[in-house]
Parts: structure tokens; C-alpha cells; sequence
């Protein structure tokens, strides 16, 4: 697996409120986006585990709320973040002609 990508998001509600609002995201964002398909959602307290797939590429990672801030940590499979790297790149290059 790769590096994850952690994004800690600040707030001032207090870990029961953001979690009354963060529990319900993820269902939400798939019904929102059909591509986002939710593969697992399991919540242990103010945590919760998760894969999900969009467009063949997938993704696992967790959501810990706090009583001041919500992180969110993503990790793609490797060999896709490589994949993908490299087809960015072959795009940004320029035209030899």
C-alpha cells in the first residue's frame, strides 16, 4: 500500500454532534455519486473502517471523530497511485514535433 492521504478537518460541534453528521456521509455521497460504491462501513465508536470502489480504483481508509476535529485517512493500492502517476505524466509532457 501507498502513503495515505490524511486530511484532520477542525470544528467546534463536539464529538457527539460530528458524529451525528458524519456517520450517514458516506451512504450519502454513494447516492449522490451511483460511481461510488460502498464495499464496507463499519463504525467502532467514534471510528469508522471503510472501502469503497469508483471507477475500478479502490480505496479503504478510516474516520475519526473528536471532540474538536474529524480525520480522514485514505490509501489507495499502490500499484494504481503508480498507474496513475504515470499516465499524468505522460500528459503533461509536450509534443516532440
Amino acid at each position: 500500500m501507498s502513503e495515505p492521504l490524511v486530511i484532520t478537518i477542525g470544528h467546534r460541534l463536539g464529538r457527539e454532534e460530528a458524529l451525528r453528521r458524519v456517520k450517514p456521509a458516506l451512504s450519502k455521497a454513494s447516492e449522490a455519486f451511483p460511481v461510488l460504491k460502498v464495499e464496507e462501513e463499519v463504525w467502532s465508536g467514534d471510528r469508522m473502517d471503510f472501502r469503497v470502489r469508483a471507477l475500478g480504483q479502490v480505496a479503504a481508509g478510516s474516520v475519526q471523530v473528536t471532540e474538536d476535529h474529524v480525520r480522514l485517512e485514505v490509501t489507495m493500492a499502490a500499484a494504481e497511485i503508480r498507474r496513475r502517476g504515470g499516465e499524468d505524466h505522460q500528459r503533461a509532457r509536450p509534443d516532440p514535433s
